[in-house]
């Protein structure tokens, strides 16, 4: 079954096409793939995906509902687009817990579980204004797994990470696709997607080209 549909999808700044009549589908329970250079499209057909930009023509459904039309944004999705951002002088533990308290849905545990997956000590005072730019990013992907979401959207989730955190986070995902969750990974990098995704598209110029 495919949880994420784009059919046409179109968007346009000015007169310049950014997005360009995209149409794929992503089933269930596997990782897919998008290749590209910047500004290829990548990060806009998430943000499409995710609610956060409307098209100009096309529709997209998740789960069988169409955004901006049957739902603003869909549930049940952890997601990372762009540098994450997160309050400097929290700790990593007191920047989830505030994000989780606008839902109330997570246990203190469930927060520190999450922050722990990614290789970061959930029990550490240390603000995050002081973390380096990796750690900043494992917590960007604690923040999108906490809810434990049967669907991940990660625009270049690995930016910034040493070659042992890439192989964490890398494992990481792979155990997540064993639990069942669809991830939608977007990287510039082909040695990430061939060692991860079951599917792979590559786009170039707001198209699917591959």
């Amino acid at each position: 079954m495919d949880i994420v549909r784009v059919q046409q999808a179109t968007k346009v700044y000015g007169k310049r096409p950014v997005l360009d009549s995209v149409s794929l589908s992503f089933a269930e329970g596997q990782i897919h793939g998008i290749v590209g250079r910047n500004g290829s499209g990548k990060t806009i057909l998430f943000k499409a995906i995710c609610g956060f930009v409307p098209l100009t023509t096309g529709r997209i459904f998740v789960r069988d509902k169409e955004i901006g039309k049957d739902t603003d944004v869909p549930q049940d999705v952890g997601i990372i687009i762009e540098a994450p951002g997160f309050l400097p002088n929290y700790s990593a533990y007191g920047n989830l817990k505030l994000l989780a308290l606008i839902k109330r849905q997570l246990s203190s545990q469930q927060i520190r579980d999450a922050i722990a997956a990614v290789g970061l000590d959930p029990k550490s005072k240390k603000h995050v204004g002081k973390f380096s730019m990796g750690m900043r990013q494992r917590l960007g992907i604690a923040q999108a797994i906490m809810e434990n979401p049967s669907l991940l959207i990660l625009d270049e989730p690995f930016n910034g990470l040493d070659i042992s955190g890439v192989e964490a986070m890398r494992t990481l995902l792979l155990a997540l696709k064993g639990e069942g969750r669809t991830i939608l990974l977007a990287s510039h990098s082909r040695e990430d997607v061939a060692l991860l995704c079951d599917t792979v598209n590559t786009m170039d110029d707001g198209r699917v080209i591959q």
